[in-house]
């Protein structure tokens, strides 16, 4: 039977959840945790209306389990289990709560530097506990971070049109001045070289997070590959028509994240196989 932190997870992201069905079974669990914890603050700050009240409410629970002191809530109780045998920083979980605080009081940033700034709390710090959740070294934390920065990103620009129906724009106002954009919505010439511009962003952050791939076992690689390969798919596709996001939410099914996964499986497998009787 699904359980409800499963639930929660496969109802945020069709991607992440598919994803990581190709993790071993304990990391799923734990993963599956992770993410939970993530989505539930996430779901509070992004609902129309903002649930203001009920977001503190869980960050006191949170603050309870951190004392010991039993908040009643599973996904709070797990995530905390889980920080602890995986030694998470507190300062990471502050930074992502703040982040997420901020969405009900920042709605427009201005320059990158204050977008990065964000995805530090919001998706870089996520990367983090995730490098503590598959026992990666600590050398391996920037790449961790950047992973995390680039999948951000391709969300803020696949979602533009969606973060305008809540009155939030994550893509810097400023560059749309300088390409002479008006609004997210058009769908002109200077959009779309806008838009190529921010996806070629996101290509060089994905690349400087593979460059950590070296880092990760084979076993939990497989699904961190299929995760940030259906994140290429999507930015791909808004490359090749970026009015798209204001038609659509550019999504892959899970057929293709799937199949994307069973390649990964079957290609590192062979691959390390013939690097390991290569003569």
């Amino acid at each position: 039977m699904e359980s409800n932190l499963a639930r929660i997870f496969k109802n945020a992201s069709v991607t992440y959840y598919n994803s990581s069905l190709f993790f071993p079974g304990q990391v799923r669990e734990d993963v599956t945790k992770l993410y939970a914890f993530v989505r539930v603050f996430d779901d509070l700050v992004d609902s129309v209306p903002q649930r203001v009240k009920e977001f503190y409410e869980l960050r006191e629970k949170y603050y309870m389990e951190l004392e010991g002191k039993p908040s009643g809530n599973l996904v709070i109780s797990n995530f905390v289990d889980l920080m602890r045998r995986k030694n998470f920083k507190e300062e990471w979980v502050e930074a992502f709560l703040d982040a997420m605080e901020s969405d009900l009081r920042k709605k427009v940033y201005y320059t990158i530097d204050e977008t990065i700034k964000y995805m530090y709390g919001s998706a870089e710090v996520v990367g983090l506990m995730m490098m503590r959740v598959l026992n990666l070294p600590e050398e391996s934390s920037y790449y961790a971070r950047m992973l995390g920065r680039a999948m951000q990103y391709l969300n803020f620009i696949r979602d533009v049109r969606e973060d305008l129906e809540m009155e939030r724009q994550y893509l810097p106002v400023k560059e749309m001045e300088e390409f002479s954009v008006n609004s997210l919505l058009e769908c002109s010439d200077n959009f779309r070289e806008f838009m190529r511009f921010q996806i070629r962003r996101y290509f060089g952050f994905q690349e400087e997070a593979e460059k950590g791939y070296s880092y990760i076992p084979l076993r939990y690689l497989i699904a961190i590959k299929t995760a940030a390969d259906m994140y290429k798919w999507t930015a791909r596709r808004i490359l090749k028509d970026p009015c798209i996001v204001n038609r659509i939410k550019v999504k892959p099914k899970k057929r293709r994240i799937i199949a994307y996964g069973v390649y990964n499986l079957v290609g590192g497998s062979v691959w390390r196989f013939i690097s390991f009787y290569r003569i």
